[in-house]
């Protein structure tokens, strides 16, 4: 008998489209043999629809309470976040991935740099600004120049932009507050950017792929949505490391699952730091405070400590220079034919339709059959 599976797609957040794109790969790649699948898309204004057809929410719920899995193929706010998660929770049906602690956590990067951090992990160090805060002299003394300037809820790099002068600080605050009112202010990493992908399996084996390696194309500035999804950023995978460096960043991912409560799967980025630069420049002459409303980190963070309440930490990292630091953590990375995860593990030997068997499987708490 075949599996009832309903994919979950879309939201309300900024990465609708991401979201659309992630689940079009997934619906692709199913074993239709192996699952009876539904479709169920929540439009931009937060109407459901069920394979093509618009339902009332509680039409929607019915459906979803009626399947034995539920595949939230959802990114952002309102659906990767947890929020879809415990509704899932409270109807009663399994469901892929993470649950409801892991991705709250996981979607905001300061309370993820705080679990990290707790867990001997090495951060980046930053400022978190609530609304209408504002970074101080002192914090852009100690952070020096360039920084990155991020939304602290939201993903794809939306929101994010590089600050290489201190004049530049309030448009970038404009741009970040756009996608949330909490906003982190984080010194870039000098190194290389590599992802590594962790993966639960059925019979409770928590794995790291084989580590990729970020290279963005001259113009972008970063690792950012264009780059990400338009095309532009070369993977190399498995990355050029050594086997030392691959073990120890493939251990500071797993470390990552367990410290964040994850299952299922996770990405996370990390920065293998490069020689340190001089000192950044000091504040701008005049404040820099209005903002009117994965050369450095090309997702949009950097090294050494965690960012919090909006009063940093210093330098905090005392440990070995070289140690990696962990960029940003994904709790649904994309599943688009673009994305890392799901490349990671082909390179692994795991083809796209049996990854998410795999997956599928861990939410039934069944193993597959070999």
């Amino acid at each position: 008998m075949s599996i009832r599976l309903a994919v979950l797609y879309g939201g309300r957040s900024s990465e609708h489209e991401v979201s659309r794109r992630s689940a079009a790969s997934i619906l692709t790649h199913l074993d239709r043999a192996a699952y009876q699948v539904t479709e169920v898309l929540i439009g931009r204004d937060g109407q459901w629809q069920v394979d093509g057809e618009p339902v009332t929410l509680p039409a929607a719920l019915a459906v979803l309470a009626d399947q034995d899995v539920v595949f939230p193929a959802l990114h952002g706010p309102y659906g990767e976040d947890g929020s879809v998660q415990s509704m899932l929770e409270w109807l009663g049906v399994r469901y892929v991935g993470n649950g409801v602690f892991a991705g709250a956590a996981g979607m905001d990067k300061a309370v993820t740099k705080k679990l990290l951090s707790a867990a001997g992990l090495r951060v980046a160090a930053g400022v978190t600004l609530g609304p209408g805060e504002f970074l101080s002299r002192a914090d852009q003394r100690r952070l020096g120049l360039p920084v990155f300037v991020k939304p602290a809820r939201a993903g794809s790099s939306i929101g994010v932009s590089r600050v290489d002068e201190w004049w530049q600080l309030p448009t970038a605050l404009l741009l970040a507050r756009g996608a949330d009112p909490k906003v982190l202010v984080e010194r870039a990493v000098p190194g290389r950017e590599v992802d590594v992908a962790v993966l639960e399996h059925p019979d409770g084996r928590v794995e790291a792929g084989p580590p990729l390696e970020i290279t963005v194309p001259p113009t972008s500035a970063f690792f950012d949505y264009s780059a990400k999804y338009d095309g532009g950023a070369v993977f190399q995978i498995p990355a050029e490391l050594d086997p030392a460096t691959t073990r120890l960043v493939q251990d500071r991912a797993i470390r990552a699952f367990h410290a964040l409560g994850c299952r299922g799967l996770l990405r996370v980025d990390l920065f293998l730091p490069g020689p340190e630069p001089g000192p950044g420049p000091g504040p701008a002459q005049g404040p820099a405070t209005g903002d009117g409303a994965d050369g450095g980190d090309r997702n949009g963070n950097g090294p050494n400590g965690s960012g919090a309440d909006g009063d940093g930490d210093g330098d905090g990292w005392v440990g070995d220079p070289a140690e990696p630091v962990v960029n940003e953590v994904n709790t649904f990375p994309g599943f688009t034919s673009a994305s890392q995860f799901p490349r990671i593990w082909a390179q692994a030997g795991i083809a796209f339709p049996d990854l998410l068997d795999i997956l599928i499987a861990g939410a039934r708490g069944t193993v597959p059959a070999s």
